[in-house]
């Protein structure tokens, strides 16, 4: 392969690209070291290459292979989450000579890579999680707001290098997988298919570069409720010791390298009884996001009263959780009607304990894709522990409960909303 034709690849393209825009983001004078991050970012744009002429994903050239020992079903209260795969598996190959190949839907089976593939050394890897779900009332199946993972996951693959695709193509892909392997999908309340697109650097190279070959695949897995312990509250550990992201690093990206950092300070919260970190950012201690969602608190102003509704902005630090955008836009059209004050804005974690201490701390709660929303009781921080406001009999508040009513209503059909998207 030339290198001017590399350079004319999606991949190349990708490497340079990048689709934060600097002046959707204003940062108040408390954090302007934050700031930095702007010129960082604007340095890995470039103008895509609208020329480029390789093939994108044709969902007409599909070609399936069903299996001949389809899997016995689990029961779902048997389910362990992430742990039970379904029939069939969804893949599709890229070359920056040829484009994107044919996609297949073949069984379920293991990939045969290289040892020098480029994936095991530079972890050029990113992901997607996103889940399908039976809607009771007209047997339907139906994704939740699929664009907007076709949106996070292209901008990970932009700044790692890899080809993006068009969203809308992918989706009818994973459609067509749902519907193949519908008898996996319950239509019972807290159970989906949890689907993961992923997409690999697959080029058998020890040099660093972008790689000029690549593997987009989507499994399939029958999910229950993510904690073991169900919809019940879960506690924190406020994380100071160790850093989940930076400004100018990738943690607003889907990628699998900024996960296995993680777990070892997810070992050690556990070994103190706490279910997840609440990392900390920073000589202020701004709350970012918890280990797999992102956080929202709900407290009462200190000079007025009035309830807010806060989570940390998109700074390029945080995960730019589908699940974050559907309860801030809901909390815009149904809580402010109600005087709440909804806002997207830095909140140190002393603020918190002070909220705590004063008796304005009403809730506080995670929300993800895996978990939807997850009640938080208390967060242990340095000497102390904060009690989030939870009664002993109590596993949520009147917020928590409500946002997930109000999303699995969506999800399942309950309510008609053009989130709840239906697989044709």
């Amino acid at each position: 392969m030339s290198l001017p034709r590399l350079l004319r690849s999606p991949c190349a393209r990708a490497l340079t690209s990048s689709p934060f825009k600097h002046n959707s983001l204003r940062l108040p004078p408390s954090s302007r070291f934050f700031s930095s991050s702007r010129r960082r970012l604007e340095s890995l744009r470039v103008e895509d290459d609208l020329s480029s002429k390789l093939p994108g994903i044709d969902p007409v050239k599909l070609d399936v292979t069903k299996t001949i020992t389809p899997k016995a079903l689990v029961p779902n209260q048997d389910l362990v989450f992430g742990r039970t795969f379904t029939d069939h598996m969804l893949s599709i190959e890229w070359t920056a000579s040829q484009g994107w190949l044919p996609p297949r839907i073949t069984p379920y089976q293991n990939l045969s890579l290289d040892p020098a593939t480029c994936v095991f050394h530079y972890a050029f890897e990113c992901f997607e999680g996103m889940k399908a779900y039976k809607c009771e009332k007209d047997n339907s199946l139906r994704l939740f707001r699929p664009d907007k993972n076709m949106q996070r996951m292209n901008k990970s693959a932009a700044r790692i290098a890899l080809p993006t695709f068009n969203g809308d193509k992918l989706v009818e892909l994973i459609g067509t997988l749902c519907k193949l392997d519908e008898r996996f999908i319950s239509s019972e309340k807290g159970y989906s298919l949890y689907l993961r697109p992923t997409l690999i650097g697959t080029q058998r190279t020890l040099g660093v570069g972008p790689p000029g070959s690549a593997l987009l695949y989507v499994i399939a897995s029958p999910v229950g409720p993510y904690y073991p312990t169900g919809f019940k509250a879960i506690s924190l550990e406020a994380t100071d010791y160790a850093v989940r992201a930076w400004p100018g690093g990738v943690g607003d990206k889907k990628l699998g390298a900024n996960y296995a950092p993680c777990i070892v300070p997810q070992l050690k919260a556990a070994k103190k009884g706490l279910h997840q970190n609440l990392w900390l950012f920073g000589p202020e201690e701004y709350i970012t996001e918890v280990g797999t969602m992102n956080l929202f608190v709900c407290i009462r102003n200190k000079e007025t009263g009035q309830k807010e509704l806060l989570t940390a902005p998109l700074d390029g630090t945080i995960l730019e959780g589908v699940t974050r955008d559907s309860v801030l836009a809901l909390a815009r059209e149904r809580l402010e009607p109600e005087g709440w004050n909804v806002a997207e804005r830095y909140v140190k974690m002393q603020e918190l304990a002070d909220a705590e201490s004063e008796g304005r701390l009403i809730e506080v709660f995670g929300a993800g894709t895996a978990a939807i929303v997850a009640p938080v009781r208390k967060i242990v921080w340095r000497d102390r522990t904060l009690d989030c406001g939870l009664k002993p009999t109590e596993e949520a508040g009147e917020i928590a409960s409500r946002m997930k009513g109000w999303i699995e209503g969506i999800q399942y059909g309950d309510e008609d909303h053009p989130w709840s998207v239906k697989i044709q």
